[in-house]
């Protein structure tokens, strides 16, 4: 990188400083406004702001502009418009304006509605987030200004992730505001949720991962045997980073940084092959636009360096999968951060009030914050020892659960458990201030200092859906706080109550242990939590009574919204594995039952072949390699057909019926298939094998 980090971040976005330079300082101020305080926006403020923002895109080689929106599909969507208009010397100007900046139009009928838009119902908006920076995107197409945008039908219901979320930040912000008031901070007008999302990928070289269909189609292998290593031998994990991961690491951190996205960390993760990159904290919108972006440049800077990024949660069996842990706190105005216990949390009431909060609401709507983080691809890691369980429940620590402890015992917190020093026996190194709490890396929503991180998201999810959830379950409970509060006659009394109250109805959502552990499969049970192990198993929740109440009283989702996304996530289900069955059959149709056929002939030709030649040579191990591999391959005939009906029959039915269908029907058919296969890679000869094995895959980079 021939330029200085510090010149190069955040060339290429319209962000604060950019608009200082660009706007008059009224209409600064005015936006400013708007997007701090929630104003209502100035169609002069935008007309201005569209002028300076297409000035600064087009100095910058712009030709194209898009309305860059979140569909329900999951990634990102975009229609560019050039910034051409007729003149009438019959040469062209450049014009953006102020309607063209905030209202876009794009066809809502193609993108997942859930019965909101009909085919022939084309109409949708686009409507400008002004608290997400515009910024520039370049590829072969040239460059072209993104404007983030939120997607809504020509009714009026939402069409993406985006406009939840941001409903659901409105919602939290009003009710933590109302709480810190009660507390005396009169300072405090607004509370923004905080969010960072680690993000976990495999790199493939590109050239093999174009060899196989069902990665090209799917995203993960649906066939493979595992190699004699994989990552037992935990020699991967924070190892020294290969130089062509390296190089394509180098790239994509500058492509970031011109984004202005604050990438930090990355690192060689537990798999081989398996990798992570982390950024620091940003609103949670914003954070999502970015996580948004780095998913998208991953996999073009992966192909610029021959290698494909795979995103998918689970892309090889027998290794560990990918996920993306959503960290989350909650920030005031004025810089506090909520979930900062200090020193002597048992002494920090307010922190206590809103811990408390968090573990209602985690409690109450474990339901919903499974959901969140449920798609097909995640059912094969949550509750399979390699991420959290699929059951909810939260870590909060040795201090913190002592300080909980004592509320419940005895009605008082008087102490808190300190972390002293950590002694490492070796004089040349330094003494180490030890926190006072262990991490639990088997926990889904653990506490970790000054923050929840939410582990549970898979890795090719949009984070919104996480947090719509979380921002939208504890805006609630604090509504109610704060409803209790503003009543009471002694609030200090009333608020110690409520803690207490508070936390020993709920008590039974921590958990302190390992997740993995088939006995608290059974102590979950026993408590009464709920263990939803699958995508379509949790669907439900989003449609009860209680999901319904909750969305509606915040004006996060109405019912129909709630119902045309339970629509769309059971569509999405059957898809993706009515995908992946048809791309099985055709592989096994197509190749391995040939590859295999082939083998065997020339085997069996072999073993006449030395017969003929000397009749009495010992020809049983052919012989018990041509039954092994003909016993095999009838086996993975009659799966073959098998899956094949399923399919068929699947494909007749709709909605909660077909995706059950899919789950417990179509999606063990597959494993039954693909069992007889992957032991016939091991039997067959390399050069006969049509596609390159998971060895060629996670070791060849």
């Amino acid at each position: 990188m021939a330029e200085k980090l510090t010149d190069i971040f955040g060339i290429d976005v319209f962000d604060e400083a950019t608009m200082m330079e660009s706007l008059p300082k009224r209409t600064f101020e005015a936006l400013k406004k708007t997007i701090k305080n929630g104003e209502d926006l100035d169609p002069q403020v935008a007309e201005i702001v569209a002028n300076a923002m297409k000035d600064w895109a087009i100095d910058r080689g712009a030709t194209h502009y898009t309305h860059w929106f979140q569909p329900m599909t999951g990634i990102t969507a975009e229609k560019h418009d050039s910034f051409i208009s007729p003149a009438p010397s019959g040469k062209i100007l450049m014009e953006f304006s102020g309607k063209e900046l905030i209202k876009g139009e794009p066809d809502a009928s193609s993108f997942p509605s859930g019965g909101l838009r009909a085919t022939f119902e084309a109409r949708g908006y686009t409507a400008w987030d002004c608290t997400s920076p515009a910024f520039l995107k370049e590829d072969a197409a040239g460059v072209t200004l993104c404007i983030p945008t939120a997607f809504c039908a020509y009714t009026g219901e939402a069409l993406d992730k985006k406009t939840p979320l941001l409903r659901s930040m409105e919602a939290i912000s009003k009710h933590a505001v109302r709480i810190c008031n009660l507390f005396g901070h009169s300072d405090v007008t607004s509370v923004s949720c905080s969010v960072g999302a680690e993000q976990e990928y495999f790199l493939v070289d590109r050239e093999n991962y174009l060899k196989r269909d069902d990665l090209v189609f799917t995203g993960r292998t649906l066939f493979g045997a595992m190699p004699p290593k994989g990552q037992e031998l935990d020699d991967h994990y924070f190892g020294s980073i290969r130089e062509r991961i390296a190089s394509f690491m180098k790239e994509l951190n500058v492509e970031l940084w011109k984004l202005g996205i604050l990438a930090k960390t990355q690192h060689n993760e537990a798999a081989p092959a398996q990798h992570e990159i982390a950024p620091i904290y940003t609103t949670a919108n914003i954070a999502t636009d970015h996580n948004q972006l780095i998913m998208d440049i991953m996999k073009k800077v992966a192909i610029r360096h021959g290698l494909a990024c795979l995103l998918h949660e689970k892309p090889f069996a027998g290794v560990n999968g990918s996920g993306k842990h959503d960290n989350w706190s909650i920030v005031t105005n004025t810089g506090k951060n909520l979930l900062d216990p200090g020193k002597t949390p048992h002494e920090n009431v307010q922190f206590l009030l809103f811990l408390s909060a968090i573990l209602k609401a985690v409690d109450l709507h474990a339901d919903l914050l499974r959901l969140s983080a449920a798609n097909p691809g995640n059912d094969h890691r949550l509750g399979a020892n390699e991420a959290p369980p699929a059951i909810i429940s939260v870590f909060l620590g040795e201090q913190l659960a002592d300080v909980l402890t004592q509320l419940i015992e005895t009605g008082e917190a008087t102490s808190s458990k300190q972390g002293g020093r950590l002694r490492t026996g070796v004089h040349t190194l330094p003494e180490l201030k030890k926190d006072a709490t262990d991490r639990n890396r088997t926990s889904p929503f653990a506490f970790t200092g000054n923050k929840f991180e939410f582990r549970m998201v898979g890795s090719s999810m949009s984070v919104a859906d996480a947090n719509t959830t979380i921002n939208t379950i504890v805006a609630d409970v604090l509504c109610d706080m704060a409803d209790e509060l503003e009543k009471a006659e002694d609030f200090d009394r009333a608020v110690h109550d409520l803690i207490k109250k508070t936390v020993t109805e709920h008590q039974r959502i921590v958990f302190n242990g390992n997740g993995y552990a088939d006995a608290w499969v059974e102590e979950a049970e026993r408590r009464g939590l709920p263990n939803l192990n699958s995508m379509v198993s949790a669907v439900p929740a989003l449609v009860s009574e209680k999901a319904i109440k909750l969305f509606d009283k915040h004006h996060v989702l109405t019912t129909t919204e709630l119902k045309s996304r339970v629509e769309v996530l059971y569509e999405s289900y059957s898809k993706a594995i009515n995908i992946e069955a048809k791309t099985m059959i055709e592989m096994a149709s197509r190749m391995f039952i040939p590859a295999v056929i082939k083998f065997t002939t020339t085997l069996a030709n072999s073993i006449n072949a030395v017969k003929t030649a000397l009749p009495t040579a010992d020809v049983s191990v052919q012989t018990d390699l041509l039954a092994e591999t003909s016993t095999l391959l009838k086996q993975a005939k009659v799966a073959l057909n098998n899956l094949t009906e399923y399919t068929k029959t699947a494909a007749s039915l709709e909605g909660e019926e077909q995706a059950n269908y899919f789950r417990n029907l179509v999606f063990p058919a597959m494993d039954e298939l693909r069992a007889p296969i992957d032991l016939l890679e091991t039997m067959v000869d390399k050069d006969v094998w049509p596609v390159p094995t998971y060895g060629d895959l996670l070791f060849e980079v």
